[in-house]
């Protein structure tokens, strides 16, 4: 039992390296690439990717594991999320500086828990409450960073209504988890890219040139899909709430990308950030590892 933890602490924070990936890149890509269809093509890279991965794999699949008609509210619920969060935190990308908006995504943990706790009826103990109030400091802090910050603006805004939207999905997530990972991301890949394709071209946004559509689709792969991959993985052993705790390193990386190959500046706060992130992780792991 303990050994399958540390294999889900493994898969969880490989996700969260994988998407630590994602609003450094992201905000490169933005200036040739309208945000609703930079979402579009990251989902497209996730599903295009994994379903390749997942030609190698179903016929070690049991039908058990395949998805059956009384998971489609959740997995509805799961696509529709999954359009509406990365548009939002392109959005919020977009308007701001990629070291916040990495870091702001930390309030992801907080709406999966919570959720997790009210809707699903998911057990959080009083370490992970402590690791999440940490987690939510540390935040808050980086919320109030200076003239560059996102606290009080429309990106703020934009990149919380994300996290709000992707802390409900993960819960949907969390309700099939048990079912085919590489049938699970293939269907959010496709179902989020092409309906976030559809309210692009509703939108009248303009169709990048190719060459940059290839590497936001190969950036789709990696940051979506061989992260949500891994986190599902994680999922099936730690739950909601605790993968979503360990989660919490991707937005650390992403700042810390953004400042080596972006320039953004390092600013004490978030140095001290990165202490209370540390303390909170440290009571996750404790927790995760110890509790049965």
């Amino acid at each position: 039992m303990k050994n399958d933890k540390v294999t889900a602490v493994c898969y969880a924070i490989a996700a969260a390296v994988f998407y630590a990936l994602n609003v450094p890149c992201s905000k490169l890509l933005l200036d040739k690439i309208a945000p609703t269809f930079m979402a579009a093509f990251l989902y497209l890279g996730a599903g295009i990717g994994v379903s390749i991965m997942y030609l190698f794999h179903h016929r070690h699949e049991s039908p058990t594991e395949r998805l059956e008609k009384k998971d489609m509210p959740y997995t509805v619920g799961m696509v529709l999320l999954d359009i509406i969060a990365p548009i939002l935190l392109m959005l919020g990308v977009k308007l701001g500086t990629s070291a916040n908006a990495s870091l702001l995504g930390n309030f992801e943990i907080v709406a999966t828990t919570i959720i997790a706790l009210l809707i699903f009826k998911e057990k959080v103990s009083r370490k992970l409450w402590t690791a999440i109030g940490f987690i939510t400091l540390s935040s808050i802090i980086l919320s109030f960073s200076g003239e560059d910050s996102f606290s009080f603006s429309v990106g703020s805004l934009l990149v919380l209504g994300a996290t709000a939207c992707w802390g409900l999905e993960n819960n949907c997530t969390r309700s099939i988890s048990e079912k085919s990972t590489y049938q699970i991301v293939t269907i959010k890949g496709f179902g989020s890219g092409i309906g976030s394709l559809i309210v692009a071209m509703t939108l009248g946004e303009s169709l990048p040139e190719i060459r940059y559509i290839l590497p936001a689709v190969l950036l789709g792969f990696v940051a979506y899909g061989l992260s949500i991959f891994t986190y599902i993985r994680a999922q099936k052993t730690l739950g909601a709430a605790k993968t979503s705790a360990f989660y919490a390193v991707a937005p650390f990386i992403g700042a810390l990308l953004s400042f080596v190959f972006l320039r953004e500046s390092l600013t004490t706060a978030y140095t001290i950030a990165l202490v209370i992130m540390i303390i909170g992780t440290v009571f996750v792991v404790s927790d995760t590892l110890v509790s049965t």
